[in-house]
């Protein structure tokens, strides 16, 4: 693991939280659309990402049905992604995604079931 890449806030509406949170941050997000997650996102140079729901459907509006709006993931920042499921699924971690999807910035990504109560995720950035 290389270091936390981001934290992810689950709100309801991604305009509505974004009054506070520009303001609060003092950045403006790189807004994107992540169909494959069912999700809008505003992610922050400070590595705060808002994340709303595109449909009902979406893993953010059941966490929002239960939970309410707050901390949804912290994301971990690796160099190959594969290679990190596989030495954890050999660990007995438990994996969401097998597989890398694609994620925000056309990163492939993967969940992990909550460790200690905390959904985490695995980015990998590649080089452009």
């Amino acid at each position: 693991m290389k270091h936390v890449d981001h934290v992810g806030i689950a709100v309801a509406d991604l305009d509505e939280a974004r009054k506070l949170w520009d303001v609060l941050l003092g950045q403006t997000p790189v807004l994107e659309d992540v169909p494959t997650q069912k999700v809008k996102t505003a992610t922050y140079p400070c590595g705060i990402e808002l994340v709303a729901p595109m449909s009902p459907e979406s893993p953010i509006a059941r966490f929002l049905g239960k939970r309410g709006p707050g901390i949804h993931h912290v994301t971990l920042a690796v160099d190959d992604i594969k290679a990190h499921l596989a030495r954890l699924k050999g660990q007995g971690v438990k994996l969401v995604n097998e597989t890398p999807v694609k994620g925000a910035g056309g990163c492939p990504v993967a969940f992990l079931h909550p460790v200690g109560g905390v959904l985490v995720e695995l980015k990998e950035k590649r080089s452009k």
